[in-house]
């Protein structure tokens, strides 16, 4: 004769318990989730600061009071301009000028090159225009800071002088960065990591000194036209280095050969370029991308 397998009945209190221990599991799930959620929003990142306002400085390529120097073999790629110093001081380029007398041309340049002692309304204009490179350069140093790097948490962070003023290597989100020292790229590369709107503001009260063959990259459709420097001494760019951004300097700028940049250099004093490129930023939102050197695409 077989024997039947029992069958264990939970009594109605077991089942009651079970029940209590599944309810019990649920609202812990759903009070982690609660707890990352708010984790996450104490590690979001501040708003953007609004972009400086460039006025009519954002006409040029390279603005300068003090002149700008040449050396043949590079390309610009945008207007030029000089002002209150006059056109002689604008050499290396062979400038032609225009029949109307109030821009000349140069094989250098895919652009215009002026001055204020061209035919009027030229020298109006860049009066203009140097004033507003000025006011836009005391806008972006007296910003507040905020920001900080891709993927740290911005809780108890400062950011002043960050890395200690060497900014190679690191990965930079929106936000205002301020430093009272010269500011580095001694080797490898910086990142702008954001989106199209996202603003960056760098300053310093000192220099900014990038190495030669060292780059800075935009990521996530960050861009050049959103990156400002406002540097109180100089900018040097070394040979064969990659920069990006507007810059804002109240001394001298200098590109040494084979170098590259896409922005705006608007200086107080003079700008030096060695056979360098430089090309006016994309006023729009890319849609497409190269992979050499973050480059955008409009």
């Amino acid at each position: 004769e077989q024997t039947k397998p029992s069958t264990t009945t939970l009594p109605p209190q077991s089942k009651s318990k079970s029940k209590s221990k599944m309810m019990n599991l649920n609202l812990f799930l759903i009070s982690a989730a609660a707890m990352v959620s708010v984790a996450s929003a104490s590690t979001a990142l501040p708003p953007s600061p609004p972009a400086v306002n460039l006025g009519t400085a954002e006409d040029f390529v390279i603005l300068a009071k003090a002149g700008v120097t040449n050396v043949p073999g590079g390309a610009i790629t945008g207007d030029i301009g000089v002002s209150p110093i006059a056109a002689s001081a604008m050499t290396g380029f062979d400038l032609v000028m225009d029949s109307s007398n109030e821009f000349s041309t140069s094989t250098e340049i895919t652009g215009k090159a002026y001055a204020p002692d061209y035919m009027s309304p030229t020298g109006t204009k860049l009066t203009t225009a140097v004033s507003d490179m000025l006011t836009a350069y005391n806008d972006a140093a007296a910003r507040p800071v905020t920001g900080g790097p891709f993927g740290n948490s911005l809780s108890g962070e400062t950011y002043t002088n960050l890395g200690a003023g060497e900014i190679g290597g690191l990965t930079l989100t929106r936000g205002v960065y301020t430093y009272d020292i010269n500011v580095s790229i001694t080797s490898g590369k910086v990142t702008f990591h954001g989106g199209a709107d996202d603003v960056f503001i760098i300053k310093t009260s000192k220099s900014v000194l990038q190495a030669a063959n060292t780059e800075v990259v935009l990521t996530g459709g960050a861009q050049a036209k959103n990156i400002f420097w406002s540097v109180a001494q100089e900018v040097n760019v070394g040979a064969g280095a990659h920069m990006e951004g507007i810059l804002l300097v109240k001394t001298a700028v200098k590109f040494i050969t084979g170098s590259s940049f896409v922005g705006r250099v608007l200086s107080a004093t003079a700008v030096t370029l060695q056979s360098a490129a430089i090309t006016a930023p994309a006023t729009s939102a890319p849609t497409t991308r190269r992979g050499l050197r973050g480059l955008q695409v409009a």
